[in-house]
Formats: structure tokens, sequence, C-alpha cells
């Protein structure tokens, strides 16, 4: 695995992208947004947000989908008190919602936002991810067509002529061969985690196209009415997880508590991927496949936003990326209704030939980042986390 020299983004990430001095897309980005007239951004937006009023049919402006999580609750509350939009929010709700997650749309709908809450055939929806984790290893691989999907469906059905999303892969992971490195939204069907026809990957064994009306938009009918897509990320200059975060607890957010075990987690920051039971899990297996999981996502983004140095990076990756609670495992074993001794017999062919085994015959990373650049012994993770807090 190569890395970024910037940041800790490894090589292994599908569509990545890097310069000729081995600086990732996110990096790039991050640079490039120094040097934007973001004064000139936000008066693009304006003038979208107020084509979008004078284009209205019915009643709402704009429809954004939502989870209640750190970056919809500032989507919402951005679009509504900046730039004056009545927003209908969308919430597809994800499989095994958690207790925070309940908390935190309800919190949303609290401040005073209409609400369409849609979610698949749960049956459906089990039969599909127990699939896609034999088949890709990838269990959350569904859920996003289904997330994604609902929040196009609803402005094709209620025509409403403005889509917002949050973040632009494309810019924030740096895959720009994906969703490209610009402003439109309506191309989030083109992301990697979902680029296939959901129809042409699923219809067959008890399931037909009907089952999966909530999976799939129609991105052309769009088009031809007139509804456009943005990502807000590509207007707004300080948009980092970090950022969201602090705004959106300020609103009201609730994260996962500090008693929480980081190395269950697998990452450091309490406030991402608040919603779901399956998301530990998917953050495991993805780090199995590629060498990196959610620790690693979140040091990209705090090096970017100033929050740590490169090196606390690679110490924190070191420290906790990759970890999963059994218990996590055991949940999702349950839920698709296999033995942990199964799971584990169809993970280990996935594996990414990234990792090799010890002498102990653990595995274990062939060339982690942290071997290549090893980490100073003075770096002190508790420092590191109480001085970021969240």
């Amino acid at each position: 695995m190569k890395y970024c020299t910037k940041c800790v983004q490894p090589d292994t990430r599908p569509g990545i992208v890097y310069d000729e001095n081995g600086v990732c897309g996110g990096c790039q980005w991050t640079e490039q947004k120094e040097s934007i007239n973001w004064k000139e951004r936000e008066n693009e937006l304006r003038e979208i947000a107020e084509e979008a009023k004078n284009a209205r049919t019915g009643v709402y402006d704009c429809v954004i989908g939502v989870s209640g999580g750190k970056d919809s609750t500032f989507q919402s509350l951005y679009a509504r008190d900046v730039l004056g939009l009545r927003p209908l929010l969308v919430n597809s709700e994800p499989e095994g919602i958690t207790d925070i997650g309940v908390h935190n749309i309800e919190n949303l709908k609290q401040h005073g936002f209409d609400v369409i809450g849609l979610r698949p055939n749960p049956k459906v929806m089990k039969q599909l991810i127990t699939k896609d984790f034999f088949r890709y290893l990838n269990p959350a691989k569904v859920t996003e067509y289904s997330l994604w999907s609902s929040t196009y469906i609803i402005a094709e059905k209620f025509d409403i002529k403005l889509i917002i999303q949050g973040e632009n892969p494309g810019l924030t992971l740096g895959v720009q061969k994906t969703t490209g490195t610009g402003g439109n939204a309506l191309n989030a069907n083109e992301q990697n985690t979902i680029a296939k026809n959901c129809y042409d990957e699923y219809v067959g064994e008890g399931v037909d196209e009907r089952d999966l009306f909530l999976f799939n938009y129609n991105r052309e009918k769009l088009i031809k009415q007139g509804t456009r897509g943005v990502w807000l990320n590509y207007y707004v200059k300080d948009w980092y997880p970090s950022t969201n975060a602090r705004f959106s607890m300020s609103k009201g957010l609730h994260i996962r508590p500090k008693t929480t075990s980081l190395h269950d987690l697998g990452s450091y920051r309490r406030f991402s991927q608040l919603d779901g039971t399956l998301l530990e899990v998917n953050q495991l297996l993805k780090y199995i496949k590629f060498g990196f999981g959610q620790a690693n996502d979140a040091a990209c983004y705090d090096i970017r936003a100033g929050n740590i140095t490169r090196e606390e990076g690679i110490a924190l990756v070191k420290e906790f990326d990759g970890g999963c609670g059994e218990h996590n495992i055991e949940t999702f074993c349950k839920y698709i209704d296999i033995s942990i001794a199964k799971f584990w017999e169809t993970v280990e062919p996935f594996r990414g030939d990234m990792w090799e085994k010890d002498s102990s015959g653990q595995w274990v990373l062939k060339a982690p980042i942290w071997k290549n650049e090893p980490v100073n012994s003075n770096i002190n993770i508790p420092a590191i986390l109480e001085r970021i807090e969240i």
C-alpha cells in the first residue's frame, strides 16, 4: 500500500487519484479551496435557491435526504435559515436503527421541518443484505441504493426543483473518477458503491422490480422536469465532519457517549455513522478488503481540517483502525442468520493482498504507514483525544 504524502489516504481506495507528488484527490481539494472565490460560490448557490423558489409548483422549494446526523442537520438548517428555502426532508430509515439514531431524527424534526420517512420492505432488505455479504462482502451496498434514491424519488413525485446533498465524494474523498469534482448532485448514482443498475443486480430469486421501487431513481426524468441537485460542500468552504458535528451538537445532536470503546468502534471519532447497527461491521469488512477503515477516514478529514498533524493521524490509525467489537459481529450474524464461524469463513477469501500472516499466524498489513513512517514515541493518544474532544 502507498499513502498520500499529506494525509493517510491509501491507494487501495477504489477510484482514488493522486498527483505527481503523491497527493491524493481529497488533499488536492483542500488545497484548491484556498484559491476559490467563496463569495462567488455563495452567490451562485443563492441564485440556484432563488430559481428553485421561482420554479416551485407546490409547497416545497427543495428536498434533502436526512438521517438526523451531523451533516444532514447542518444541511437542513443551512437550507432553511441561510438560503431561505422551505425544505421537505426525506428520511430513509436504516436497518437496525439505534437509540441515538431515533433521537437524532426526532431532534431534527423538532427544529420545525416536514419529514417523510421511507423504509423498504425489511424482508426484502434482509434478503439483499445477506446476498451482498456473500457476493461482495459489503452488506451496506444495497442500503446505499435506497438511502440515496429515496430523496430523488420524492423530488420527482412532488415535482421539487432542487435537491440538496451534503458532500461530493469526488472532492472530499478524492474519488474523482466517480462523481467528478463539480457541484452537480444528480449524478449520485455514479458513486462506486452504487454505480450498477440495481435491477440487473437484484431481480431474481424471489425479488422482482416492484420490490426495488425505493432502490432506484430516474435521473433522466428529473432532468426533464427541471430538477437539479447540488453538493453543498462545493459551495460551503468550512465543510468538515468535525465542524458539522460541533454545529449540530449545539442544535441537539447526540453522539456516542465518552464511555464508548473506541477500539470496538474502530475509530477515535464518536460522531460518525450513528444511526445503524450494521455500520461497524461494514467498516471492518472494508478494512479486510482494502486495508483501511473508519479511523483512517477520520484521520484524513482531521489532517485536512488542521485538527491533527499527519504524524498524529498515523498514530491514531495504528491504534484504532480495523477495530470491531465482537458484539457487533454477533449482532450482524444474528441478523442474517449465520454462525460466527460462517462469517469468518466467508470473509477470508475477500482479504486483500496487502495482508500477510506473521510468525504467530495472525493477519497483519504488509506495509502499513506506521511501519514505513515510524511514529515518535512522544505521541500521546489520550492527549490528542482530549484536545479534539469528540
